[in-house]
């Protein structure tokens, strides 16, 4: 059946928290751990711990990166030092892994596309390209559900890439968000998905910060372009904190864009496994991302839901003129068909004070009632319209095509609760053999019972 994702982003995202997150609502860390061990990358350690985040327990997913692949993404001094008020950059760079925000907060304005003028604090990195991580991804040992969806929020990060800084795609290359850490969380996210049996999911919208921080290739806004662009590309929605700094990465916008199957949650859903992952950036207050598994609940039934009817399978709009003619009251009705009324139909009445007048009925679906209030009120004096649910009992039926001597007719078929069954020959479609045939209708009445 698959489980649905409520995945809650009010203090951003990142891949580490999400990774957490998911891992706290019951994935198997051993089965990850053995997933990761399958990668062809070298450089890292996971380390999985619990931790207060205001003071609400939640799980910790730490990517220890070796020397030659560490960068300062958890680095505060130098990522927001002497910016917007804050503190000084700081030559020294000592970060420690309980530190930043989240390890796949490279941002895209980091990569390296052939370039030479790494930041003077930044490691030499292996650059990758998209071709590069597909192959990563596809020689792990992973289910094909968990790396189709490691390449969805990859190539979600590549064509954001490659519109910021306006080069063809197979030109990107990816500096630090396809640094080590990046592709562990993006896997361990696509792992723990398939091991949680996710299917559907829906993202709140994203919080996110203000100000500016510092990337090797200058000084960006946040949010980044790489994250605006995906935002754009996916649909993302912002909601702005009175934060200075990045809360939303690249890798973490990617992941929301790949996985939300959602525009709004269920009305009514009870919460079956919650989760909460922690970010590493030091912000007040602390990042987090909560998940929950949760189950749609059916609405309420009404009335006569309650007593076995079921939901309506119809809606009744009905009203009252007496001032209209039949040519006008033709004309709504024509009007009223074109705009998906199933039935239309004006009954004789006599009105207050004994006034001649005609009841209008029309049957139509939910979904048509407001196109067809709007023509009525347009084009009746009324002031008022009764809405009745319709239940009913329908045949089964179908349109069948019937060949004559002169020529193909539909007919309505419908079968009986015997199993029998009747046809009905469409009229529009009787009246167009008989104006092609030049015949009666009658004749062409004739014919096509004559066929069935």
């Amino acid at each position: 059946m698959g489980k649905t994702l409520y995945l809650e982003c009010s203090s951003g995202i990142s891949g580490d928290m999400v990774v957490g997150a998911l891992l706290d609502l019951g994935a198997n860390e051993a089965g990850l751990r053995r997933a990761l061990a399958s990668l062809n990358v070298d450089g890292f350690d996971i380390v999985v711990t619990r931790k207060l985040v205001s003071e609400i327990d939640a799980c910790d997913f730490d990517v220890v990166l070796d020397e030659e692949h560490d960068s300062h993404d958890h680095d505060m001094a130098y990522l927001y030092g002497g910016l917007d008020g804050g503190k000084d950059h700081a030559h020294d760079h000592h970060h420690e892994h309980g530190h930043g925000h989240g390890h796949d907060h490279h941002h895209e304005h980091d990569h390296d596309h052939g370039h030479d003028h790494h930041h003077g604090h930044a490691h030499a990195h292996t650059h990758r390209s998209p071709a590069d991580i597909a192959g990563l991804i596809d020689a792990a040992d992973l289910s094909p559900r968990a790396k189709a969806t490691a390449h969805r929020i990859f190539d979600i990060v590549a064509q954001a890439e490659a519109r910021a800084h306006g080069l063809p795609l197979e030109e990107v290359h990816f500096h630090e968000v396809g640094a080590v850490d990046s592709i562990v969380d993006v896997v361990s996210v696509a792992y723990c998905l398939d091991d949680l049996d996710v299917t559907e999911a829906y993202v709140t919208p994203l919080a996110e910060g203000h100000g500016r921080v510092r990337s090797a290739h200058g000084v960006l806004s946040v949010p980044v372009p790489a994250v605006t662009n995906i935002a754009a590309a996916h649909g993302l929605v912002f909601e702005r904190r009175d934060q200075h700094g990045e809360l939303v990465t690249p890798t973490g916008a990617a992941i929301a864009a790949a996985i939300r199957t959602m525009d709004e949650p269920p009305a009514r859903y009870r919460v079956v496994a919650t989760g909460v992952g922690s970010g590493k950036r030091a912000y007040d207050p602390p990042s987090s991302v909560r998940a929950l598994i949760i189950e749609q609940v059916a609405d309420a039934p009404s009335a006569p839901q309650a007593q076995g009817l079921g939901t309506p399978d119809l809606w009744k709009l009905e009203t009252e003129v007496d001032d209209c003619t039949g040519e006008a009251l033709g004309l709504l009705s024509q009007l009223l068909y074109n705009a998906g009324a199933l039935e239309v139909h004006y009954l004789p009445v006599y009105m207050k004070k004994s006034r001649p007048g005609y009841q209008m009925e029309v049957l139509c679906s939910e979904a048509a009632i407001p196109a067809l209030e709007e023509l009525i009120f347009e084009h009746t004096t009324t002031i008022g319209i009764r809405r009745c649910p319709e239940w009913r009992t329908a045949l089964p039926r179908e349109i069948r095509t019937v060949e004559t001597e002169l020529g193909a007719v539909q007919v309505k078929v419908v079968t009986l609760p015997s199993g029998s069954t009747r046809a009905y020959p469409e009229h529009d479609s009787v009246v167009a053999l008989a104006m092609s045939a030049d015949i009666s209708y009658q004749d062409a009445l004739r014919l096509v019972f004559a066929a069935l």
